[in-house]
């Protein structure tokens, strides 16, 4: 059943907008997870009624924002299991789980090696030593032997970045959520043309 769409003639960028957003709340809605799925899943009864929280579920500000800065933090985090760690905190803290699972994404195998180059440029200028030649060798003897020499730089490039990707995120979110909202509020307020 498709959601009927309003159609404002006089406001072109509003209908563009609406139709934006129906768009991809049929997307989300057809792509998700179903919550009820996931609940009865064999696999998951571990968690016990933690999956029955609807602010899990809910795109509010608040839940999708904060969602939002948990997956990007997490991102840049330099361990394994990012996506259960974003999962984790997004099921404690009760913030959207799936904005946060999904946002873990922006590492993935294709952004993984840029991303660690750069923190680990950033760690080394953080902690004033100057940045060891990169000579990559697919070993574990070459893995072993550098970890002491980029280990230090990488966690504390990677920690400052995956901090500063999740304030940044949390706030460039909330303003563009609120500016949304006071933009929608605004139009709703303005007398339609032509009526008397």
């Amino acid at each position: 059943m498709e959601q009927a769409v309003r159609i404002y003639p006089s406001y072109p960028a509003l209908n563009r907008r609406l139709r934006l957003i129906s768009t991809m709340k049929r997307f989300l809605q057809r792509h998700l997870p179903n919550p009820q799925q996931l609940r009865s899943h064999k696999n998951l009864h571990f968690l016990g009624d933690l999956l029955h929280d609807p602010r899990l579920w809910h795109f509010s500000r608040r839940c999708t924002v904060n969602g939002l800065a948990a997956g990007a933090f997490y991102a840049f985090v330099p361990f394994p299991w990012q996506m259960l760690l974003a999962a984790i905190t997004a099921i404690r803290l009760r913030f959207n789980l799936p904005v946060a699972v999904a946002m873990v994404w922006i590492s993935n195998p294709l952004t993984m090696p840029p991303i660690a180059f750069v923190n680990y440029r950033f760690g080394a200028w953080l902690l004033g030593r100057p940045p060891a030649d990169w000579a990559f060798e697919p070993s574990l003897d070459w893995l072993l032997q550098k970890a002491g020499e980029f280990g230090l730089p990488l966690l504390v490039g990677s920690m400052a970045t995956a901090v500063v990707a999740g304030v940044l995120t949390f706030v460039v979110a909330h303003l563009i959520w609120r500016r949304h909202i006071i933009t929608k509020f605004r139009r709703r307020r303005r007398p339609a043309s032509g009526l008397v």
